[in-house]
């Protein structure tokens, strides 16, 4: 016998219920949470990223042009230390960005399904 179109498993209620705990747990969230700071915060890291990189590598090219003209050789000082300090700053706004996601990422809420096996 076949059952009615209408009810379902206990594990799809379940999973239904879940997922309605989930929604809920986030409407709380998304009510007493404070936000990251939306646009300007944004548009603020962004600076902070960019100063970031742009403050090694302008130390770096003043360093070089510097030692270029108290030891004149072949080999420019002036280039090779913007690169160094323009890696160095990549690294560092890299590790930034990374710090500031993982922090995002430990305040959101729980997803509905946390892994696709719940979801089948």
């Amino acid at each position: 016998m076949k059952t009615p179109p209408f009810r379902k498993s206990r594990s799809q209620t379940h999973l239904n219920a879940k997922a309605i705990a989930n929604q809920a747990r986030r409407r709380l969230y998304a009510r007493q949470a404070k936000p990251h700071g939306g646009v300007l915060f944004g548009l603020g890291f962004v600076g902070l990223v960019g100063w970031s990189v742009v403050v090694p590598t302008l130390l770096g090219m003043a360093l070089g042009i510097w030692i270029d003209f108290k030891f004149p050789n072949r080999f420019s000082w002036t280039l090779a230390l913007m690169l160094a300090g323009l890696s160095i700053g990549c690294l560092m706004a890299w590790e930034w960005v990374l710090q500031e996601q993982q922090r995002m990422a430990k305040d959101q809420p729980p997803d509905d399904f946390p892994n696709q096996e719940e979801r089948d």
